[in-house]
């Protein structure tokens, strides 16, 4: 079977709700990483096969196929077809998965994989608010209902499930929180994202240009202490989490183009990174976001690999629990997680979170000169993506 590779990756430094990327139209967002990947890569716009984007809340400005209607706004020709996932909060990691198999398969050689998510325009739970509003029911279902009768499927109850399960105290919680700031901080000032932030025009409240370049990541507290966290009201009374220990609100878009052999050829441009495994596993969808653990052991097994030969791991920062929890299941080091900070520092923008990670891993490799990097988070349903890449 065929290889697949990421030849080029982007994302927009994060913008917060209401904040400096507020002012873009979702579509045209995504549109403007669509075009950096086929700047950045050479590719001859016609020779993109497909453009898969993740994409959570499809509605309104999101709605009716956002990634279509991207590749119409982008310099992309009409002859580019586009379809938008939704694997909740792995949407643009399942994205890269669905464009790594078209490859490898060979039916397809050049796909773009991404995700865009503007959290300002389109707030989260958007989709199931306007259906209630109009009376169009719920996503439950009866037999949903009788299978898991009287439970209110939550992200932030699973978050303190996993918290108490495992052991893990508001304190710890609190400095992870810290850390993730910290690490966000030293990369922002160091140049580390400057290879991967797409700069972004801040358009003003007509839509016109502002004159500003949007190349940070705007949720970053550059002041950030741990009394000030440890201060923040906690999300449930008798909790451990706060918002402070959970990712912020994010407008975002981020992608990555994906080739095989004849597609490398045809670009005649060196690979960042080579997919080596792909999987997805569902879980306990009550507890929901404990997916990435049994999802990272297993995967490993698949691959053939111990967690000591992974150099990188991004595991998303939907909750502080989340990552402290994967590090304790799997003994892993946790200097080597989420070296540049993550969602609680830098945002999740949802349906983009999946390629942002990858992107950012990518990245992080080429300038560690480092081999093997691992990317896994938790979604909706109680499901984990876990893709591993090696950097060449």
């Amino acid at each position: 079977m065929a290889e697949a590779y990421i030849v080029a990756a982007v994302r927009t430094a994060g913008g917060r709700r209401g904040g400096r990327l507020s002012g873009w139209h979702p579509a045209d967002l995504a549109a403007q990483v669509i075009d950096a990947l086929v700047a950045r890569s050479g590719i001859d716009p016609a020779a993109v096969d497909d453009v898969i984007l993740g994409c959570v809340s499809q509605v309104g400005e999101q709605a009716s196929n956002v990634a279509r209607n991207a590749v119409l706004a982008s310099t992309l020709p009409e002859s580019v077809p586009g379809t938008s996932v939704d694997r909740q909060c792995g949407s643009s990691q399942q994205a890269l998965h669905f464009a790594a198999q078209a490859v490898m398969s060979g039916s397809m050689d050049a796909v773009i994989a991404g995700g865009v998510e503007s959290m300002t325009r389109v707030p989260m739970f958007t989709p199931n608010a306007l259906a209630a509003k109009a009376g169009l029911g719920g996503y439950m279902s009866p037999a949903m209902q009788k299978r898991y009768p009287g439970v209110e499927f939550s992200q932030f109850a699973g978050a303190e499930m996993i918290a108490r399960d495992h052991g893990i105290e508001k304190e710890a919680l609190d400095r992870y929180a810290l850390e993730s700031h910290r690490r966000a901080i030293a990369a922002t000032r160091s140049g580390a994202f400057d290879g991967e932030i797409l700069p972004i025009q801040v358009l003003q409240a007509d839509g016109t240009p502002g004159g500003e370049l949007h190349t940070v990541d705007e949720g970053i507290r550059f002041d950030a202490t741990l009394e000030g966290i440890a201060a923040v009201k906690l999300i449930a009374e008798g909790g451990r989490c706060t918002a402070a220990t959970a990712s912020q609100i994010c407008d975002g878009a981020s992608g990555v183009l994906v080739v095989n052999e004849r597609g490398l050829k045809a670009l005649g441009v060196a690979p960042l990174a080579r997919v080596h495994h792909m999987s997805v596993m569902g879980h306990d969808p009550v507890v929901m976001l404990e997916a990435p653990l049994p999802a990272t052991l297993r995967a490993l097994k698949k691959a053939g690999m111990r967690i000591d030969e992974i150099d990188l791991y991004e595991v998303n920062e939907a909750f502080a629990p989340v990552p402290l929890a994967w590090l304790q299941a799997l003994d892993a080091d946790p200097a080597r997680l989420n070296v540049n900070g993550g969602a609680i520092a830098l945002g999740h923008p949802l349906g983009a979170s999946g390629t942002k990670l990858m992107t950012t891993l990518v990245h992080a490799l080429a300038k560690r000169g480092k081999r093997y990097g691992l990317q896994t988070m938790c979604e909706g349903g109680g499901m984990a993506n876990v893709t591993i890449v090696e950097r060449l």
